[in-house]
């Protein structure tokens, strides 16, 4: 008896360390990984309150030696932050409404009909994944340059419409599902629907309700969760996004077209404003790409912080994790 005591006790003890082992093993892998993950945002942070002589100092890692807010008020009048802030939202909180909207019909159809096509069709929402859009830029840009339905604009005004430096190519994508990510976005989607029992709407049908209102009424708040994870993609990708942005709006700036040349338009206004610099330095550059990171990316984290319960739950329910 006393030996098989020991021997379980044993078995324990063996089976106690080996799970303790194993859950510091997945402690440090996970410290791990959101170290690679947060320390670039980490690094960021800190440069953006440092001042330019702290960069070149070899003993100034994360914490300035010269605390200064400077960074962040050339930042915000270089990019002038106030008025294409208020312009980037309006723009990212449209389009992406909309991508949700016709998203969501396209995806619903996708799920719950029958009609003929209808696996080549989805076929060619996958393939808008795939194909980059570098591909298709150049169709895209005469497209707009030159718009016109069936050549009534050009009978009508002479001349076809010129689309481009307005929102309406961002807005005409994301009607037609054809924005950013808009595939991805609809396959979302149709995972989700394709999940719920089709006893809801086999109920709704026998209690009189038609196709739509069986969508409206029992689908939509069902999808909710889905819906908001959706609407962060869309809208964070449009913020971020800087290749159509480029393509449409040559004179109209955004987030990331103020982004990519913060630093020479902070030098010309301190050349203009009577200051003296000789050349813009590799520390000043750095200094501005920063903070001005920092300022695109922060409301995008305000953002996730207050829809953060509903993205999870969205992911978690959209049939692309594992």
């Amino acid at each position: 008896m006393m030996r098989d005591r020991q021997k379980i006790r044993r078995k324990v003890t063996i089976w106690q360390v080996g799970r303790g082992v194993g859950h510091f093993v997945r402690a440090v892998i996970i410290v791990g990984i959101c170290f690679i993950i947060l320390q670039p945002l980490f690094t960021k942070l800190s440069v953006s309150f440092m001042a330019e002589r702290d960069l070149y100092d070899s003993s100034v890692k994360y914490i300035a030696k010269h605390f200064t807010l400077d960074n962040y008020k050339m930042a915000i009048e270089g990019m002038d932050y106030g008025t294409v802030f208020v312009r980037t939202l309006l723009l990212s909180g449209g389009v992406s409404l909309l991508q949700l909207f016709t998203c969501l019909l396209t995806a619903y159809g996708f799920a719950r009909f029958r009609f003929p096509f209808k696996k080549l069709l989805f076929g060619c929402v996958i393939l808008t994944l795939i194909v980059p859009p570098q591909v298709i830029m150049l169709p895209l840009f005469m497209k707009y340059r030159f718009f016109d339905i069936f050549g009534i604009f050009k009978a009508v005004t002479g001349a076809p419409l010129n689309l481009l430096d307005t929102f309406a190519p961002f807005i005409l994508q994301a009607c037609f599902c054809m924005g950013i990510r808009n595939g991805l976005y609809i396959y979302m989607l149709r995972q989700f629907f394709k999940g719920m029992p089709r006893e809801l709407e086999e109920a709704a049908f026998v209690d009189g309700s038609g196709k739509l209102r069986t969508f409206l009424q029992i689908m939509v708040p069902s999808a909710v969760p889905m819906m908001v994870t959706v609407f962060l993609f869309g809208f964070v990708w449009q913020w971020t996004d800087s290749f159509y942005t480029s393509l449409y709006l040559s004179n109209t700036k955004l987030i990331s077209s103020s982004l990519s040349s913060l630093a020479v338009k902070v030098y010309s206004a301190y050349e203009n404003n009577g200051g003296s610099m000789n050349f813009i330095s590799p520390g000043f550059v750095s200094m501005m790409n920063n903070t001005g990171t920092i300022l695109t990316i922060f409301p995008l984290i305000i953002l996730y912080l207050v829809c953060q319960k509903y993205f999870v739950e969205g992911i978690e329910r959209s049939g692309i994790v594992g």
